[in-house]
């Protein structure tokens, strides 16, 4: 996706993909030279590299639904680019890939140019960074939903 495109819609509500595991929607929070940001309701704040992204959608008619108030003080880590990213999260609890067979959880040990290691368990998994769709490391912000049983009157 194209960098100068992508920064248009910085503070809008999109969706990322039509369809699959990687799918999802949210506040794009910023944009750097090969990755975004992505404060999705479910997931927390994921990074999405951009070499894998099919499609953006914006709604035309601002319809799509986006439940959760964004601080205005968010604090989520930023880069130059996703190498840089990954390096400044290392020792974190990170979850590579949303969905799908290529998702795995585990502490971020390495990070270069070619690959990301993984400890899982007993197992040092090293992803080829080429194939990582995105990552989340666990920074989710709370709900703050108006509960419409709180706007409702009881006429009990």
């Amino acid at each position: 996706m194209d960098r100068e495109m992508m920064s248009r819609l910085v503070d809008k509500t999109i969706r990322v993909d039509r369809g699959g595991p990687e799918s999802r929607i949210g506040k794009l929070l910023a944009v750097f030279e090969d990755y975004f940001v992505l404060l999705t309701e479910s997931d927390g704040v994921v990074y999405y590299t951009t070499n894998h992204i099919k499609s953006i959608t914006e709604s035309s008619k601002d319809i799509m639904k986006f439940g959760i108030k964004v601080p205005k003080k968010l604090d989520y880590k930023t880069a130059d680019n996703f190498h840089k990213l990954l390096e400044s999260i290392r020792f974190q609890w990170i979850k590579i890939n949303r969905g799908g067979s290529e998702s795995l959880e585990g502490v971020l040990s390495d990070a270069n140019k070619n690959y990301a290691s993984l400890i899982v368990n007993d197992e040092v998994v090293r992803f080829s960074m080429k194939h990582i769709r995105n990552i989340s490391y666990g920074l989710t912000v709370e709900n703050t939903k108006i509960d419409s049983s709180e706007n409702s009157n009881d006429n009990d």
